[in-house]
């Protein structure tokens, strides 16, 4: 649990530690099992080619880092990144149990300071992550940085639906359900924490323009189930 003499930026790792173990599970619970036709669905609409190099940020258990290698085939590279080391240690024994040890790097790190140099990647991703970190502008600047010219930076985050009787039974699903499902796996707060922050995450029209203001062109978004996620893509000009 989160100390009170932590740094904000403290807190959320200290929350993903601990529910790193439960995380995949919780994540099917909550989202019904939707969670994964939203990425495939992301995964078919992306640039992506064998021969690539990606990035994942915010890698979590590494589902959608594992995704990206299988796309990127045997010649292509995928780092994923996280600043939870629990999680990365979760994703290790996923992308070992797959067989992708050689296409996959795993490393802790920030995304709002990426350890690459400019025009590094083919394409970057982020999945259910920016609305967490301290500063989500400054993770796209770093992300539109290191992504290579014509290359895709891409974002899969949960959203408010804008249909008010569909907004409110988001709200009570997020504001109530939620924290309680984590409370049955002993973490309420944790749990709670994640709704917040769903709750204050900005609108998907927010959210595309600070893709521009990053610097990305050809901004768009989709939208699902009823706008309660969505997928951003952006692409760095030449």
């Amino acid at each position: 649990m989160p100390l009170t003499n932590q740094t904000p930026e403290d807190q959320v790792q200290a929350t993903f530690d601990g529910i790193a173990p439960q995380y995949d599970q919780m994540n099917n619970l909550i989202s019904l099992g939707t969670h994964r036709l939203w990425r495939q669905r992301v995964m078919n609409a992306t640039t992506i080619q064998s021969g690539d190099f990606a990035l994942d940020l915010c890698c979590g258990t590494g589902d959608w880092t594992l995704a990206l290698a299988t796309a990127v085939g045997p010649a292509g590279r995928v780092v994923g990144l996280d600043f939870s080391g629990v999680m990365l240690r979760e994703a290790r024994s996923k992308v070992k149990a797959a067989g992708l040890t050689d296409r996959i790097t795993l490393r802790q790190g920030d995304a709002m300071h990426l350890p690459y140099p400019d025009n590094s990647f083919n394409l970057v991703t982020i999945g259910f992550g920016l609305r967490n970190v301290p500063d989500a502008n400054q993770v796209l600047r770093e992300m539109a940085r290191v992504v290579k010219p014509g290359g895709q930076v891409v974002c899969l985050e949960t959203s408010q639906p804008t249909n008010p009787v569909v907004h409110t039974g988001w709200q009570v699903y997020f504001g109530h359900i939620v924290p309680l499902m984590g409370k049955l796996v002993h973490h309420y707060q944790a749990y709670n924490y994640l709704q917040q922050s769903t709750h204050q995450f900005v609108s998907v029209t927010e959210l595309a323009t600070m893709f521009r203001d990053a610097g990305l062109r050809q901004v768009h978004y989709q939208q699902f189930n009823l706008g309660a996620a969505a997928v951003h893509f952006g692409r760095k000009p030449y």
